[in-house]
C-alpha cells in the first residue's frame, strides 16, 4: 500500500452495499444520503452513468457503482439510495450521486481493523482501494473514491450535468 493510501488513525466510514459485497467510503467524502429518485437519462454519457437527478436546484450526475465495478445490473428496490459524494478534483471538488443497492451504518475502523487490498483475485482495481476493513469476521472494501473515477470520466460526469 502507497503512504498515500496508508489510514493512520481511526476513521468512520458510511458501509453500503453491492450484491453481497460491503463497501465503505469515509464519511468526510459523504455529503448525504437519499431514496432512490426518477433520474434523468443523459444521451452519449459513459455507460456506468444512469443521468442526473435535481438535487436542491442543482443538477448532480448519478453515476451505477455496479456497472462502473462490472458487476451485473439490477432492478431498484427499496433499500437502493443514492450516496451523494464530493469527489476532490485538481481544481476543485466534483458533487456526484452513487447508486448502492443499500445503505448499512456508520462504523468506525482502527488502523489495525484494515489491511492492504490483495495485489491479486479482486474485482476491483487495487488502486481503487484504501484497503480491506475487518468487522466481526467480514471483510469491508474501503474504497478511495477520489481514485476511482478518470479525470475524463469526471469531466464527462460533469458536462452531463
Amino acid at each position: 500500500m502507497n503512504e498515500k493510501n496508508t489510514v493512520t488513525s481511526s476513521t468512520q466510514y458510511l458501509t453500503f452495499t453491492l450484491g453481497s459485497e460491503v463497501f465503505a467510503v469515509d464519511i468526510a467524502k459523504i455529503r448525504e444520503v437519499l431514496e432512490y429518485t426518477l433520474v434523468t437519462k443523459v444521451p452519449r454519457t459513459p455507460g456506468f452513468m444512469c443521468g442526473v437527478i435535481n438535487l436542491r436546484g442543482s443538477v448532480v450526475p448519478v453515476v451505477d457503482m455496479r456497472l462502473k465495478f462490472g458487476m451485473e445490473p439490477r432492478e431498484k428496490s427499496v433499500n437502493t439510495c443514492i450516496i451523494i459524494l464530493e469527489i476532490a478534483q485538481d481544481d476543485g471538488v466534483v458533487v456526484m450521486g452513487a447508486l448502492a443497492d443499500s445503505v448499512r451504518e456508520v462504523m468506525e475502523l482502527e488502523p489495525d481493523q484494515i489491511e492492504p487490498p490483495p495485489k491479486i483475485g479482486m474485482r476491483l482495481r487495487s488502486d481503487f482501494l484504501k484497503g480491506m476493513g475487518k468487522q466481526e469476521g467480514r471483510f469491508i472494501m474501503i474504497l478511495d473514491i477520489d481514485r476511482i473515477f478518470s479525470v475524463d470520466e469526471l469531466s464527462s460526469l460533469q458536462n452531463a450535468a
